[in-house]
């Protein structure tokens, strides 16, 4: 598995694809609330197995953070495989590079624990984003 920061349009087009599966198809966020007017400015990355898109996620500047988002995995490459860990860090080493030192994200609750491991805290109570329930998590880089 490689994960690569999106430079064309067929690699923007495959991030797309997996948020769509994972986004719209499984958890039923309405496509026009998955695709917003930030995907034209952020930063994208595609985790690929062989020419294989499984895996998705956006960076961008929000308040000063590095706000990670649209962090997404194909269901057969979850949990056991490590994939979400892989885009994990290189949107991390990322944000390293451009100077960022803290990171913000909002997280599914249910994937609090693995954003927990990966050294975010939770510094909000829950919310609903798009119908399912959320945290703000943050963790410093510097």
């Amino acid at each position: 598995m490689h994960v690569k920061i999106v430079q064309t349009e067929k690699e923007k087009q495959d991030a797309f694809e997996v948020r769509k599966t994972v986004f719209v198809e499984e958890q039923n966020v309405p496509l026009e609330e998955e695709i917003d007017e930030y995907d034209n400015t952020a930063t994208h990355f595609v985790l690929y197995d062989g020419d294989s898109p499984i895996g998705a996620g956006r960076f961008r500047e929000v308040d000063g953070y590095g706000k990670v988002e649209r962090i997404c995995v194909l269901s057969t490459y979850r949990k056991s495989k490590g994939a979400g860990r892989i885009i994990m860090d290189q949107i991390e080493q990322h944000a390293k590079e451009e100077g960022f030192t803290k990171l913000k994200l909002n997280a599914q609750t249910h994937a609090e624990g693995f954003y927990s491991k990966l050294g975010y805290a939770t510094v909000s109570d829950i919310f609903m984003d798009a119908g399912i329930p959320h945290v703000t998590m943050i963790k410093s880089i510097a």
